[in-house]
């Protein structure tokens, strides 16, 4: 099978590296047709201002004539293949890929609607910006034969949400680059001045926005704030605000909030704590997905408490050893979890069986997806 992977896809962005790794370990031919307008933009929040945002724009747009000359003189191939974030980029193909007959799969892997409308709850759903955007995604789901998300459950969401068939949606892990999140502590380990070795040390990194649910974290160390506990936060975003309020209003000593940390150097936090947490969020979207980072805690063997969820149950069960599901947005039951933990130092030693790193490793997470490529292909 030769499948063209085209766009202005992030490489930046896991997700992306992941499949095309895969893929390529699976044995597919792959054609990269790329315009890497994503370069030496790291954070996205670098492009403020609407001087910064129109020049983006621009260098944005005027990448399409020239993929779309490069798309047109390729060989034959099966399928087309949108990557993330591709939601412009599967309706500029539309037209290109039907007069050469061929499929596209769009891996939307998350909408754009949801997030900026439900999720963050930046506009109303009767704002003008929300009818656009999904009208958007809508159009944009339908410019492809087959649409891709990250859980069956969001999938389910698509489906129902665009008013999709079944086979016209589809999933496949996030997965994780167990090379960069390998299950052996690397050599080199974060070390902490405040750091108190016989303290329980608690990780947490992403984004600081609802689905997350930070504030449940917060709370859940002002319950715990007697206990010889350590937290380590990393990360900023939308609802930085109120956290630093939070953490104004409570003295927490024991916590340490960093705003940012390399990619690479997320697996020295995580082996340097001896629990992580997931998300804790309670937005019908925190229900829905399975974050990159729980596949990076996974894949490095460390124990983890996250929200319970239909999605996080299509990978994980609370019954594995160091797997501790919560309810949504409820900082005592965290408390609670992270107390047994502390009582339970086993815990602190114990490792993930290989069948569950097996099934997030890039070449399984490709297999899956290839199932599905296939099956649309042969239509």
């Amino acid at each position: 099978m030769h499948i063209v992977y085209w766009g202005t896809y992030d490489i930046g962005k896991p997700r992306n590296r992941i499949l095309l790794r895969g893929l390529r370990e699976n044995n597919i031919e792959i054609t990269e047709c790329h315009a890497d307008i994503w370069e030496s933009v790291e954070d996205k929040s670098q492009i403020a201002g609407w001087k910064n945002k129109l020049q983006f724009m621009l260098r944005w747009l005027s990448s399409y004539p020239g993929l779309i000359l490069r798309y047109l003189k390729l060989p034959r191939h099966d399928v087309v293949f949108v990557g993330y974030m591709g939601h412009l980029d599967v309706l500029i193909l539309w037209f290109f890929a039907k007069i050469r007959n061929v499929p596209i799969v769009w891996d939307a892997f998350l909408s754009l609607y949801d997030t900026v409308v439900q999720d963050r709850q930046m506009v109303c759903p009767r704002h003008p910006l929300a009818k656009l955007l999904y009208f958007w995604e809508w159009l944009s789901c339908r410019a492809a034969n087959l649409v891709i998300l990250d859980t069956l459950a969001h999938a389910e969401y698509f489906k129902h949400h665009f008013g999709l068939s079944q086979n016209h949606v589809g999933a496949t892990f996030v997965g994780a680059e167990t090379e960069i999140f390998p299950s052996s502590p690397p050599k080199l380990i974060v070390s902490n001045s405040k750091d108190n070795s016989a303290a329980l040390k608690i990780l947490f990194y992403g984004q600081f926005i609802p689905l997350h649910g930070i504030e449940t974290i917060i709370l859940a160390a002002i319950r715990l704030k007697n206990k010889p506990i350590r937290w380590i936060i990393i990360g900023k975003g939308q609802e930085a605000h109120k956290i630093r309020n939070m953490l104004g209003k409570y003295s927490l000593p024991q916590l340490t909030w960093l705003p940012w940390a390399d990619y690479e150097k997320l697996v020295e936090y995580i082996h340097h704590a001896d629990i992580c947490l997931g998300i804790f969020g309670d937005s019908g979207k925190a229900g829905r997905v399975i974050p990159n980072k729980i596949f990076h805690i996974l894949a490095a063997g460390k124990p983890l408490i996250t929200r319970d969820s239909s999605a996080i149950r299509e990978l994980l069960h609370d019954d594995m050893p160091g797997i501790f599901l919560v309810p949504p947005a409820d900082p005592q039951a965290l408390a609670d979890k992270i107390q047994y933990f502390s009582e339970k130092t086993i815990f602190r030693q114990e490792r993930f069986h290989q069948n569950l790193i097996n099934r997030i490793q890039p070449v399984a997470v490709a297999d899956k997806l290839l199932d599905q490529i296939i099956k649309i292909s042969e239509r």
